[in-house]
């Protein structure tokens, strides 16, 4: 059992990253259907550049700078220029599942240097990888786990403790009131949806770098839309999109652990459990009513100054 919860946490980062990253940006009001494009953006260019650099921190900021100008994208087309943030949103899933083939179709096969791998080996934190049971699985990890651990507290911290995080939620629930109060409107939408994005970008390189250290074609693997329908069963919180990740990344990594315990099933059912949870947990939440569970009220409504 510690052995696969030890896995799972592995195959629940990039979930987390891309979650959280999603969240961040429909805290502004604006929804980014383009996950999986950003995943794979992030995933491509953080390989590339680790692969041609050698240097794994370059290829983690590469992929975050990725991400990052995925988001810039999204923002510009969707409050610059008033585009359909759904059809925007599809569009970037598209534009960044053909960027990635384009990149990647000379890399394909090619594993990470030694140096990379070697970066991303676990390492334990002392004392708390000491505790039994819990240190194996949560404190023996590699660095790019624990500044999953990390983004989580910081962003929680951000929206519920500070000052800009207050405006960020106020954006989200009535653009027109925060305009009215002073808050610049378009900078937190184009702010928080960059960030985002880098996050995104970073959950699709920690794919391509950590857990399967060489590139492949569609190394996210539907991982992006997971991602969408975890924000709604994280009700926007990311402590709950931890928790959501984490289970969604044992469920992915279930059928191997099947296989260690002799029990054979087809492997095609082991892969639609998570799609099929998704399809559950949208059912779920939709029935509830309650105030904390609802998205920001501003989520898909464009805001034009000029129509206030």
């Amino acid at each position: 059992m510690e052995g696969f919860l030890a896995a799972t946490i592995v195959a629940s980062t990039p979930l987390l990253f891309a979650t959280v990253g999603e969240i961040v940006t429909e805290k502004s009001g604006l929804l980014n259907l383009g996950v999986e494009g950003l995943m794979l953006i992030g995933a491509i260019m953080g390989f590339v550049t680790a692969f041609a650099t050698g240097d794994p921190l370059l290829g983690v900021l590469g992929a975050a700078v990725a991400g990052a100008a995925g988001g810039l994208i999204f923002a510009f087309l969707t409050v610059s220029l008033r585009a359909n943030q759904v059809v925007t949103g599809l569009t970037l899933t598209i534009f960044g599942a053909g960027f990635a083939s384009f990149m990647g179709k000379t890399y394909v096969g090619l594993v990470v240097p030694k140096a990379v791998k070697s970066f991303f080996s676990p390492v334990s934190i002392p004392l708390l990888g000491d505790i039994p049971f819990i240190g194996p699985v949560f404190f023996q990890r590699d660095v790019f786990v624990y500044f999953g651990y990390l983004v989580v507290i910081l962003v929680t911290l951000y929206f519920y403790k500070t000052r800009a995080g207050l405006n960020l939620k106020a954006v989200g629930e009535s653009a027109a009131a925060a305009d009215a109060s002073g808050v610049n409107v378009t900078l937190y939408k184009y702010v928080h949806t960059c960030v985002g994005g880098a996050l995104c970008g970073l959950g699709g390189a920690y794919m391509s770098l950590v857990m399967m250290s060489v590139w492949q074609e569609n190394v996210v693997a539907g991982r992006g839309w997971i991602a969408v329908a975890l924000v709604i069963f994280a009700s926007w919180n990311p402590i709950k999109a931890f928790v959501g990740a984490f289970l969604f990344g044992g469920l992915s990594i279930l059928g191997f652990r099947l296989q260690s315990m002799g029990i054979h099933i087809s492997q095609y059912w082991v892969d639609m459990l998570p799609y099929a949870a998704t399809i559950v947990i949208i059912i779920l939440s939709s029935r509830k009513n309650r105030k904390e569970n609802q998205p920001p009220s501003d989520l898909g409504i464009p805001y034009f100054r000029e129509e206030r």
